[in-house]
């Protein structure tokens, strides 16, 4: 894990030298840390920061913001078309809640987001949580649960606040 983590903070380093104008550049240095080439319709704009990046897996027409923390460790899949704001953090792992073990060891679970999801600027989605598709997810929301496909959620735990129909 060590290794994988100076590896993605070299990769995110150089991606965050960068403007949104090197847009190529970006996508290039993107696809190197997560091991495989993002489509040419992925947009993200630095700075950005992640743990690993080879657990990430990002569909098409993806957008991701300035200032968004990825911690990939659980596996993070992100589908065609989801929209990611900025100060967006998607955490996968975390630590136990015994005092006596938080420093034994990670815990990892994954984050789905499906397709066609809007997530707002500074929120929060941990690990073990899919969210739906067409589902939005309120600025500043922490997600500790699954999102139906097609609602709106906002707060703090997010909690659905109503349905979206087209």
């Amino acid at each position: 894990m060590s290794e994988s983590v100076k590896r993605a903070m070299a990769i995110t380093a150089t991606i965050n030298q960068l403007t949104f104008n090197d847009v190529d550049k970006v996508r290039a240095l993107f696809s190197d840390l997560i091991g495989k080439k993002v489509d040419d319709s992925v947009v993200l704009i630095p700075p950005f920061y992640t743990t690993g990046g080879v657990d990430i897996r990002i569909g098409r027409n993806v957008f991701i913001n300035q200032n968004c923390t990825f911690y990939d460790l659980g596996g993070l899949d992100i589908a065609d078309d989801v929209m990611i704001g900025p100060n967006v953090s998607i955490i996968t792992s975390g630590h136990p809640i015994e005092p006596s073990q938080r420093r034994n060891g990670v815990i990892a679970k994954p984050i789905v987001i499906e397709r066609n999801v809007w997530i707002a600027a500074g929120a929060t989605i941990i690990g073990g949580v899919t969210v739906g598709e067409n589902s939005v997810v309120a600025a500043g929301s922490v997600v500790t649960r699954d999102v139906p496909p097609n609602t709106l959620v906002g707060g703090n735990p997010a909690r659905v606040i109503r349905s979206i129909a087209d």
